[in-house]
Formats: C-alpha cells, structure tokens, sequence
C-alpha cells in the first residue's frame, strides 16, 4: 500500500469516526448573539485548540467532497469508511452491485475520486 492509500484510509477512518459523533442541536433555540460561542477550554493548551480547529476544518471538508460525489461511487466511500472505521470487512451497500469484480471497480475508482478532490482542496 502506498503512502496516499495510507493517508486516504485514515484520513476516512478518522471521518466516519467523526460523522458519528456529530448530534443535532436539540435544544430550544439560542440566542443569535450567542449561537457560536464555545465552552471554556482553559485545560486546553494552545496546540490542543488549534488542532482541534484544523481536525474539525478537515473533516467538515473530507464531508463536502463525499457529498459532491454521484452514486455509486458515494455510496462506496461511506461503506469503505465504515468499514475502515470498524477494522471490518462486512459493510456494504445496497446501490453497490453484488458482484464483486464490479463493486470493487467502483471502490477503487471512488478511491481514485476521492483522492483527487482532496488533493485538490489541500487535505492530503
């Protein structure tokens, strides 16, 4: 596996992770003034903060690109990152077809795909 293949796995890796932690706003509504406040982080060094910015920046960006891309090829980046977000294999998708010569055409091009838009936009 080359080095692109390594950074693409874990950047979807760390993406699926990240789309499941995300939680709608259930709560009354705020106040406009006061909608992008964040808690205090006085814990939180510099670095943490910035990190996190940029661990936040990518993802929300890596989220884009997968919802620009068409079916199937979309379809197969979510089932990848789920399943490399697992350490499975067992995931798949029902727009995928079922044989296995052509779904993994379609991965590798999606993988090819996905690649390319995030070079693109400076992610890897």
């Amino acid at each position: 596996m080359n080095d692109s293949a390594a950074i693409l796995d874990d950047l979807l890796s760390r993406w699926h992770s990240h789309c499941r932690a995300y939680k709608a706003n259930q709560q009354t509504p705020r106040d406009p003034m006061f909608r992008d406040t964040k808690s205090g982080r006085g814990w939180d060094s510099t670095e943490d903060i910035i990190e996190d910015e940029i661990h936040g920046s990518m993802m929300e960006s890596i989220d884009f690109q997968v919802s620009e891309m068409q079916d199937p090829h979309r379809a197969a980046i979510y089932a990848l990152a789920r399943n490399l977000s697992t350490g499975r294999s067992v995931w798949m998708s029902p727009r995928l077809p079922q044989d296995p010569l052509q779904r993994a055409t379609i991965v590798a091009e999606a993988r090819n795909q996905i690649t390319k838009r995030l070079m693109a936009v400076g992610v890897m």
